[in-house]
């Protein structure tokens, strides 16, 4: 799936303790075991990518048989793009100044009766500085449209993570996953220390963009002297998830920022809300993430500022119910 599993410059990290400490071969990641649950036996990553044919939480969806017949399937968390090896890699160096570093990969999610999408990534940074981006195309090599469901699922723990870090954003709206969430929705930006027996809190972020289009999010430690932003065009990415994960720190104490074609609710739900997105047959749409690294306080607050712009003294409207389900009663739930 050509993710990331950690980044690091100076004293700042992008990634996690997972209690899964190897790199899992995808050959031993059940994904339907755990109800569905199987991805979370190999997830350990910085990045993972979500999708492609589907993403979010495990349940059931309708999908088109070999015969043409409408018929009912299991979807396990957050599909499978992430447990799908590359089938090409390849590294460049441009040999004239600034010599920016590429990683480019290619990975096929495949079906014979089934969708025919490709995914091409690219990572790159210039040696020295303290970004990198992320630009991915997808394509639909079949015949026929086809749905799809990207989520970037970015993870952070120590030492960004901690008790008072805090994400800053520019938000229309935040409105909590469940009604466990709904008990937790202020203040959503804070994170806590580590506690045992935490359930994990999702919230589902309306973000704002500038008149470019593009919008900014910040994790920032609690002193304020260390940070991460991404940056992206909500025009290839409209959503934004919030995973909340503060449990005792040889369980997973991490945290999610997952920028997204859609939320993380199964796709039948997604659907029905007019969040999955589909491609016509050829077609290719592109994905790009900046990713900055802040290790100073002057440079958290120049971000800070940054984003307050965005949000331009609106307020933001913090929900105290999740979503109702959009879904005809015949659907079922999740």
């Amino acid at each position: 799936g050509m993710g990331i599993l950690d980044v690091n410059l100076g004293d700042v990290r992008l990634g996690w303790d997972s209690p899964v400490k190897e790199v899992v071969h995808p050959k031993f990641v059940n994904l339907e075991s755990r109800g569905g649950l199987g991805w979370i036996e190999g997830f350990n990553e910085w990045l993972a990518r979500c999708g492609l044919e589907y993403a979010g939480h495990p349940g059931k969806d309708k999908f088109i048989t070999n015969t043409g017949a409408t018929g009912e399937m299991d979807l396990t968390l957050h599909g499978k793009i992430a447990n799908i090896p590359a089938s090409e890699v390849i590294v460049t160096v441009d040999r004239q100044p600034p010599h920016t570093i590429r990683v480019r990969g290619r990975v096929d999610e495949r079906v014979f009766f089934g969708p025919k999408l490709e995914l091409w990534t690219e990572i790159s940074t210039v040696p020295g500085s303290n970004t990198f981006t992320l630009n991915d195309t997808l394509t639909n090599r079949g015949s026929e449209g086809q749905e799809f469901m990207l989520i970037y699922h970015a993870n952070f723990g120590t030492p960004l993570l901690g008790p008072g870090a805090k994400v800053v954003a520019p938000l229309k709206s935040v409105t909590p996953f469940n009604d466990h969430a709904a008990k937790a929705a202020n203040p959503w930006s804070v994170y806590a220390a580590p506690k045992v027996g935490f359930v994990e809190e999702v919230f589902l972020l309306e973000p704002i963009a500038g008149a470019d289009g593009r919008t900014t999010v910040m994790l920032q430690n609690a002193k304020a002297n260390r940070g991460v932003s991404m940056t992206w065009s909500l025009k290839e990415l409209p959503y934004l998830t919030q995973w909340k994960n503060t449990v005792a720190k040889t369980d997973g104490y991490v945290t999610g920022l997952e920028p997204g074609t859609s939320y993380p609710h199964n796709r039948s739900w997604e659907r029905a809300a007019g969040r999955v997105s589909k491609l016509k047959p050829g077609q290719s749409l592109r994905f790009s993430i900046d990713i900055a690294i802040q290790s100073s306080a002057d440079e958290v607050k120049i971000v800070a500022k940054q984003i307050m712009k965005l949000q331009g003294g609106r307020r933001t409207f913090v929900k105290q119910k999740p979503e109702a389900d959009p879904r005809p009663k015949e659907d079922g739930p999740e």
